[in-house]
């Protein structure tokens, strides 16, 4: 297995959720969010939703592509099977109420399949849960502010993808 491109960034999970999707596929999903709920990582095929369990303090999204896709790591957290199909050859990473978070430029536009995988779901959730345990008074709002931008640990998505095939034609009927 050979990695053929790499893209990492941090992003904050407004509303518990960050996006990745083509360039030009941007329109929302409420199915795909409803089994994303359900299963952490889920997709129309254009669009992922990656949900957190918190929503304030940044998640790693990084996006690799292989030649093959590898096996998910056997001490990950959870993941799920998925497809992606970029017509522009460009991936979006964004959060819901900030904007996008980075951009990956694809080996080629086309379907890629693979697995999406996360680590440090729970601990990140538990660690945000402690940090709200605080007392309130003048310095909760920089307690916050220290404890979110300094967690012991990187909650983190990952996807592993390898190129599948072309991507459909769009059929001008569809326009």
């Amino acid at each position: 297995m050979a990695l053929l491109a790499e893209c990492r960034c941090k992003a904050a999970p407004a509303r518990r959720v960050v996006e990745v999707y083509d360039a030009d596929a941007y329109l929302s999903d409420d199915d795909a969010m409803a089994v994303a709920r359900r299963q952490v990582v889920a997709g129309n095929g254009y669009h992922l939703y990656l949900l957190s369990l918190q929503p304030d303090i940044d998640v790693e999204v990084a996006i690799r592509v292989w030649d093959i896709a590898p096996d998910p790591p056997a001490d990950a957290e959870g993941h799920v099977s998925v497809s992606l199909e970029s017509e522009t050859g460009i991936l979006v990473v964004n959060q819901l109420e900030y904007g996008p978070a980075g951009e990956m430029t694809l080996p080629r536009p086309g379907v890629y399949e693979g697995h999406a995988w996360w680590e440090n779901r729970q601990a990140t959730a538990e660690y945000y849960a402690r940090t709200l345990d605080h007392p309130t008074g003048d310095t909760f709002e920089d307690h916050l502010t220290q404890a979110w931008n300094n967690p012991p640990v990187t909650e983190r998505y990952v996807l592993d993808l390898a190129y599948i095939r072309e991507p459909k034609p769009v059929d001008d009927e569809d326009l």
